[in-house]
C-alpha cells in the first residue's frame, strides 16, 4: 500500500495522485491540512526521507516568515513542531511505501519507489 500526504488544492499533488492511479497502484490519500502528523510521524518521515526537516519546509509560505523559520539557530526539533503546528508548511505531496518515502517533486520522482 501506498500512502500520499496530498492536498487536492496543490497541482503537484493532484499530479501526483494520478500517477499512482494510473500505475494501478493501491493509495491511501491523506489529506494532511486536515489530519496533520505529529511530530514524531514527522519525525519518522524525515527518517525514510534521509532528510533534515528544513528540507521539508516550505519556505515560500507566509507562515514561513511569520514564525522566524529561516533563523538557522532552530533546532531539527523547533522544524518539526512547527511542520506539526502549522502542516501548511510540510513540502508536498510526500510519498511513502514501506519504509522509504520521497517528495514527490517532480512527479518522476515517485517511479523510485515503485520500481
Amino acid at each position: 500500500m501506498i500512502k500520499i500526504l496530498h492536498n487536492p488544492r496543490c497541482s503537484k499533488s493532484r499530479e501526483a495522485l494520478a500517477l499512482l492511479q494510473q500505475q494501478a497502484q493501491a493509495v491511501e490519500v491523506v489529506e494532511y491540512l486536515k489530519n496533520p502528523p505529529t511530530t514524531d510521524e514527522l519525525t519518522t518521515l524525515l527518517g525514510m526521507l534521509a532528510i533534515p526537516a528544513r528540507q521539508l519546509l516550505r519556505s515560500k509560505e507566509e507562515e514561513y516568515k511569520q514564525l522566524g523559520l529561516d533563523n538557522m539557530a532552530l533546532s531539527e526539533q523547533q522544524l518539526i513542531a512547527a511542520m506539526a503546528q502549522y502542516p501548511k508548511l510540510i513540502e508536498r505531496p510526500v510519498i511513502i511505501k514501506g519504509n522509504k518515502a520521497v517528495i514527490g517533486r517532480p512527479a518522476s520522482n515517485i517511479l523510485s519507489l515503485l520500481s
